[in-house]
């Protein structure tokens, strides 16, 4: 008569059964055939995940981080339009700030346009003047309908204007097909001033750099006298929208254009404004990236 294993030995015979019964059950799932049990809890898994239904739904692009919100550029203010204009070191050369740009006025922009040089495009003088109005107000962009702020640089006989502002979207962008028909519909007139006195004026393209959402650029000179002497003045023009912000630039005087300058401002000038938008702070030492 054989004797029944003791407490001890009937417990480590289960205890390998078992593990012989897992063994069995991982070897089946390396062999090919389905873990069911695995595979539903895995899918059940990620069906609980809400990244992973937005991302089915195609709400969340895959590769973006799901716990960051996308951010977009923020409504101009006050304090952003001012933080946003340019400082004597986003400028090569001798550029100095001054206190009264928003005084600067030019008497050789006075002038009522003569509509006999427009003898079949009546309506173009009335661009013509509009053009002649707005770089002596400084407001090529029109009136602002948001935060504006504005300063200015002078070197020598040269100045440099740029204004930073909000404005209504649709505004903005008529106001920056119209830039560009100038070049065709003011390409050149003349104006006469109160006293009598004549003024030339030409309107071409001028090259812009690639910054912003939209751009446009001109060349302007006006020839006249000024303290009884012949007189040039030349003007290099560039408004950069961002979003519903804009810049404009403005730079040149009696000694000639100033073409290097507006670009370089115009791109420092942009980097400002995208960076306020963004929520950040403009580097006080900026270094041009281009």
């Amino acid at each position: 008569m054989s004797r029944r294993p003791s407490r001890p030995v009937r417990l480590m015979t289960r205890a390998l059964a078992a593990g012989a019964l897992v063994t069995t059950a991982a070897c089946s799932a390396d062999g090919g055939e389905p873990a069911a049990a695995s595979d539903t809890a895995a899918a059940q898994a990620r069906s609980a995940s809400p990244a992973a239904e937005r991302r089915e739904a195609g709400e969340v692009p895959a590769g973006q981080p799901t716990g960051s919100p996308r951010t977009l550029p923020s409504t101009l203010t006050e304090s952003g339009a001012k933080a946003a204009l340019l400082t004597e070191a986003d400028l090569e050369g001798d550029w100095n700030q001054v206190q009264d740009a928003d005084k600067w006025r030019d008497r050789l922009l006075v002038g009522e346009v003569d509509v006999s040089d427009f003898l079949t495009a009546r309506t173009d003088a009335a661009d013509c003047q509009k053009l002649l109005d707005s770089l002596y107000r400084d407001d090529l962009l029109g009136e602002p309908s948001g935060p504006s702020a504005l300063t200015g640089f002078e070197q020598g006989d040269s100045r440099l204007l740029e204004q930073v502002a909000g404005y209504d979207r649709a505004g903005l962008d008529d106001r920056l097909k119209w830039l560009d028909s100038l070049p065709r519909k003011c390409d050149r007139f003349t104006a006469t001033d109160d006293a009598g006195e004549k003024r030339t004026v030409q309107v071409t393209e001028a090259s812009v750099p690639e910054v912003g959402d939209a751009r446009e650029g001109l060349h302007v000179t006006v020839r006249g006298t000024a303290a009884d002497n012949p007189a040039t003045l030349t003007l290099d023009l560039v408004a950069v929208r961002v979003g519903t912000s804009a810049l404009t630039v403005t730079g040149g005087g009696l000694d000639g254009g100033e073409a290097s300058s507006v670009e370089q401002a115009v791109r420092q000038g942009t980097e400002r404004l995208k960076t306020v938008l963004d929520g950040g702070t403009p580097s006080p030492q900026p270094t041009n990236p281009y």
